[in-house]
């Protein structure tokens, strides 16, 4: 079993309560279904925010979503002139036999923008 990083962000419409909670779980759900992943899988996920998202920690939404005793971390990303408004982004440890080329990281709604190289 080997211990692999999976990436994943969503773009919310406005800072909203509710689109942050809404849009974190649909996150953390779908990093998980497309990598074939339980909540037992994960060993940590570290949930980032544009400045411009503070009505709700992203990791009190993913905690709402299941992940009740995964260790969370939100943090703010830093503010970069010009850069895609109100993404919440996810960075998940978890304990996979997936080799690293076959892990299948999730970007959202508007931020799949941010991975063009990506099969969405």
């Amino acid at each position: 079993m080997a211990v692999r990083a999976i990436r994943g962000a969503t773009q919310i419409d406005a800072d909203s309560r509710d689109l942050v909670l809404e849009a974190t779980a649909e996150l953390v759900r779908e990093v998980l279904s497309r990598n074939s992943l339980t909540v037992d899988d994960l060993i940590s996920v570290v949930l980032t925010a544009t400045p411009d998202l503070t009505s709700e920690f992203p990791a009190y939404a993913a905690r709402q979503a299941g992940l009740s005793d995964v260790p969370l971390l939100s943090a703010t990303e830093i503010a970069v002139p010009g850069a895609m408004p109100r993404v919440i982004r996810l960075l998940a440890h978890v304990e996979t036999d997936l080799p690293r080329s076959s892990v299948k990281h999730v970007y959202l709604r508007g931020a799949a923008a941010l991975r063009t190289d990506l099969n969405h």
